[in-house]
This record gives C-alpha cells, structure tokens and sequence, in this order.
C-alpha cells in the first residue's frame, strides 16, 4: 500500500525502534518501479521509492513539467502498490534531491497535493515524505525553507513528514550544525522531521575517498536525541560504495533509509546493453521473433532478472526482510 506522510512515520518509527533500514530505490522508470515492489514483496519488506528532478521532468513522466511528473509517478506508484498483488506491502513515496529555482513550487505542490480528475472523480496527489536537498543552501536557508513548508503544510490542514538534511558530501556534520538545523526547526515545528540527513563521510556516485564509520551514525543518533528528546533514524546518502558489513551495521546503529541510486542505474543498464548485444541477430526485421524482441516487455524482462535478485540482496543486508507483516497492522 501507498504510504500517506502519518502511515510513512509509523514505517520509520518501527524501522528505527527494530533498528533496520529501509532500502530507498532511486527508481528511473515505470518498469523499475514495478521491479522494486517485486523484490520487496519477494521478501516481505518495506520499500521506499523515491525521485529526483531528473526522473520528474524526464521523458517518461513529466516532460519537462516536474509538478505534472509528480502526479504521475505518484498515480503510477500508488495504482501498482494499492493492487491486491502489493496492497500488504508498505510503501513510501519519497521526494530528492529537488534542486534549482522550481525546488519550492514542486515540494509544495507535493505537501499540498496535485488535483487529478478522472471520470468525475476528483483526488489529492500528495508525497509520503519529502526530503529538501540542501547541498545549494546555507544552513540558515536550509532552516527558513524547512519551517516554510511546515507552515504550509499547517494552513492547508494537511500533514507533512520531512528529510532535513546537511551538505552530505562535504564531510562528517558537525555537533554544532547538527544542533542549529534540528533545532531550527524543531523548536518551531517539533515532530515533523522523522529522517535526519548528516554528512556522515560517504559520497554520491561509487564512493571514491569515503571516510564512513557506522560509529558516526551511533553519534548522530545519540546527538539527535539530546537536541529533539527524541531519536531520530538516520538517512545514509552515497551508499552505492559501501560494503554489506558496513550497511549492515549502519543500519544496526540507526540508519533506517538507504538511498540507492548509481549501482542501480549501473545494474540496469548493463542488463539492458547486454540484452542488445546477445539479441542482435534477433533485431533483423526477418527474423521470426523480431517483434517480441524489439518490444518494451522483451528488454524490461531481461533487466528483471538480473536486478530484482540485487534488490533482494541489499534489502536482506539492511535487515528488511520480513518485517512488511510487522508494520502492516500498524498501518490500518
């Protein structure tokens, strides 16, 4: 089921008191997504799916438009995970990394929520949770847009989850910005930050020069609750270069989101090359099997096989398996 931002925090509350993370998947496409739920219902486990502005504005969702991309990858995820198939499947809607000028129109409209109509019905697209990429702010800015869309949020009387982070590639978070963003925002709006972000020495990309150590998470854990009077999990950016043992024991120390985004498109994308390369004979327009070759479902087929099994894998190293049954009747 499509998580709302109240369900979203149970998930990560009990993601965070069971100490497991969630496995967020950075999905690039409509048959990606499908793939994600499938290794999650494969495995019993909570799954976040999220998008960044390159996905939203992207050829197969927006087109350029990020807000009409929201609405449709949100009508696209919650069609799939409401289905008898996923339905005991708890899955989360996440937005990242939203950069640029548009940054606060489109998490707006993902807080207050994107009208569709259909067939004279009417509904609210809305994100579960939503992050704010802060690696173009100041922290003093990072504050006023959080408390921004808390405000929002508050006037149109909906709920809102939120992802604070710091500029997660430029080292290790301090104490003493860690303090000034969680309690810049806490002391005005307490309870609406369930995902905290801090630099915590990995990179985006492969991970090239990373200085992580799950002790840094330990610290950012324990400082959370010092500043908030609660702990909250914490959201491990550029893990596509961490070994299982280091995710292992991030995720045992209060990790409980995983972003995966580069080692997914890589799996992805040499399936598929590889797929070209082994069906070439068969592209021939003479060929008797040419047209279920050349067919979306002939490629997408392929890179299931070989990314599905990868999913699984990671979901079962942050300790998420079988814990979607333990969350779903927290849920109704």
């Amino acid at each position: 089921m499509l998580c709302d931002p109240l369900q979203s925090r149970k998930v990560l509350q009990h993601a965070l008191e069971n100490r497991y993370a969630i496995l967020a998947i950075n999905a690039d496409s409509h048959a990606a997504i499908n793939d994600c739920l499938e290794a999650a219902l494969s495995v019993d486990a909570p799954v976040i799916i999220e998008t960044s502005l390159w996905q939203l504005k992207g050829h197969s969702f927006g087109g350029g438009d990020a807000v009409l991309g929201v609405a449709r990858y949100i009508t696209n995820l919650a069609v799939l995970a409401n289905a008898a198939k996923f339905r005991n499947i708890p899955v989360i809607y996440h937005t990242d990394h939203i950069k640029g000028p548009e940054t606060m129109t489109i998490l707006e409209a993902a807080i207050n929520g994107i009208p569709f109509e259909a067939m004279s019905q009417s509904l609210m697209l809305r994100a579960s949770t939503v992050s704010l990429d802060a690696s173009s702010f100041t922290h003093d800015e990072t504050i006023e847009h959080i408390i921004s869309l808390c405000t929002l949020a508050e006037k149109a009387g909906v709920a809102v989850t939120l992802e604070m982070e710091d500029a997660v590639d430029e080292g290790i978070t301090s104490d003493e910005v860690a303090t000034k963003l969680l309690q810049g925002v806490e002391k005005r709006y307490p309870n609406h930050i369930y995902l905290w972000a801090p630099g915590v020495g990995t990179k985006h990309g492969f991970g090239e020069d990373m200085n992580f150590s799950y002790k840094t998470i330990e610290k950012q854990i324990s400082l959370t609750k010092k500043i908030t009077g609660r702990e909250i999990g914490i959201a491990l950016h550029g893990s596509s270069g961490l070994s299982s043992d280091d995710l292992s024991e991030a995720a045992k120390a209060g990790v409980i989101k995983v972003n995966w985004s580069t080692e997914s498109l890589l799996i992805r994308s040499t399936a598929a090359r590889s797929y070209y390369q082994r069906m070439e004979k068969q592209f021939d327009k003479k060929s008797p099997v040419w047209k279920e070759t050349v067919m979306d479902n002939g490629v997408n087929s392929f890179i299931a096989k070989e990314y599905i099994p990868r999913v699984v894998e990671r979901m079962k190293i942050l300790g998420g398996e079988g814990r979607a049954s333990a969350i779903s009747g927290l849920l109704s």
